[in-house]
């Protein structure tokens, strides 16, 4: 009987290891806490469209992470998206006409906000506004574009 309890303990140890070793995974895999911290400062940006970007969206400059998407509304006035950009301190040098893009990791990867710097001694600080930005890029636009444009050119060239 002994041994009996011994393998059931042993099971139900190994069984609590498995399940925080997935709960580790789990927070690893989601970037949780990847900037920790409450030490940084917010920027706005305004698209015309957003795409698939969603909050907790990476904020890179030159592959590097340096913050993510706190949150995205509409603004009634513009009707355009707000995007506040939360990037962390140590990056508090970037110049305020540095320009934000919509761009995604890989052909149907994730959306993410990318900043290119500008050449301005001023540097961004916290409740200003990124004014340079360029939109996502949407597949399903594009491909209508590329197909009414090239339908358009073999009606005219057809008498060739």
């Amino acid at each position: 009987m002994k041994s009996s309890n011994q393998i059931e303990f042993a099971a139900g140890v190994f069984l609590l290891l498995g399940i925080a070793a997935l709960v580790f995974l789990a927070v690893q895999a989601t970037d949780g806490g990847a900037l920790g911290g409450d030490d940084r400062y917010r920027v706005t940006a305004m698209f015309t469209n957003i795409g698939g970007l969603k909050p907790r969206a990476t904020v890179s400059m030159g592959g590097v992470r340096i913050g993510t998407v706190e949150s995205i509304e509409l603004d009634r006035d513009t009707l355009e998206a707000r995007v506040v950009l939360a990037i962390d301190s140590t990056y508090d040098d970037l110049p305020n006409d540095t320009s934000a893009s919509i761009l995604t990791s890989g052909l149907l990867g994730d959306q993410y906000v990318g900043l290119e710097p500008g050449g301005s001694p001023d540097p961004l600080v916290d409740g200003d506004r990124v004014l340079i930005t360029n939109s996502a890029l949407v597949l399903e636009q594009l491909i209508s574009k590329y197909l009414l444009s090239s339908d358009g050119n073999n009606n005219e060239s057809g008498n060739d």
